[in-house]
């Protein structure tokens, strides 16, 4: 048995993995999905990209776990991936499903094409908070109707510190036991295709892995099933 602590994306909360942990406890895990500061039930409070990561590691430790898979989904890659620096021997492996990934010294927006200029206008706009998305931003990703209703009806605006405050990396990410999940909606036409440059170097690590989905960003609405499977066989490796 292992424990999965899973943490979605922006503006959202542990509630966006509730058709995946049933298939995980059926396979006799340990389950824990993460609210992060600011989001959800815990929405309003204007969290630091620090307090993300402590929001994990607490976790973590609150519940004494051991044999831990951190599991980080497309921001939160970003707070799963020093958290699961700062766990130590508590630390199985830890898997980005679709994520970014923290780079010391960056922030979730260095990456953008402006350098988060506009999310920072954004943000500063929205009483420090990233504000939510319509519905079309859904669009193309492999989700019926229903489920881009949940997804809007569930989000909440992201604090917006945690997005523009720099990552604190202890050492290099290739030293982790990782898998990365490469989400493509376009099916076999994307079976060879490759992740972001970033994350292409890490995979040159023996410690690293891919998958891939044939799905789109959100996998645990649209493939919950064929993802928890990913996450048990990644535990294995």
């Amino acid at each position: 048995m292992v424990n999965y602590v899973l943490v979605a994306g922006a503006r959202l909360g542990a509630w966006a993995w509730d058709e995946v942990v049933p298939y995980l406890r059926a396979a006799g895990h340990g389950v824990y999905p993460l609210t992060l500061s600011g989001l959800a039930e815990k929405r309003g409070v204007h969290a630091s990209q620090a307090t993300h990561v402590q929001d994990i590691v607490s976790e973590v430790e609150r519940q004494g776990l051991r044999d831990v898979v951190l599991v980080g989904h497309s921001y939160s890659g970003i707070p799963v991936g020093q958290a699961a620096e700062r766990i130590g021997d508590r630390l199985n492996r830890v898997v980005f499903v679709d994520s970014s990934i923290p780079s010391d010294g960056e922030s979730f927006v260095s990456a953008w094409p402006d350098g988060g200029a506009a999310v920072e206008a954004s943000i500063a706009e929205n009483g420090g908070f990233w504000p939510l998305v319509p519905a079309a931003h859904y669009d193309g990703e492999g989700l019926t109707d229903e489920q881009i209703a949940r997804l809007v009806r569930g989000a909440t605006p992201h604090p917006g510190a945690t997005l523009t405050e720099p990552a604190v990396l202890a050492g290099p990410l290739s030293e982790l036991p990782a898998t990365y999940i490469l989400c493509l909606p376009d099916g076999a036409e994307s079976a060879d295709a490759e992740p972001d440059e970033d994350v292409t170097k890490l995979l040159n690590s023996k410690h690293w892995r891919l998958a891939r989905m044939n799905t789109g960003h959100w996998p645990m609405f649209s493939q919950p099933r064929e993802l928890a499977q990913i996450l048990i066989d990644s535990a294995a490796e």
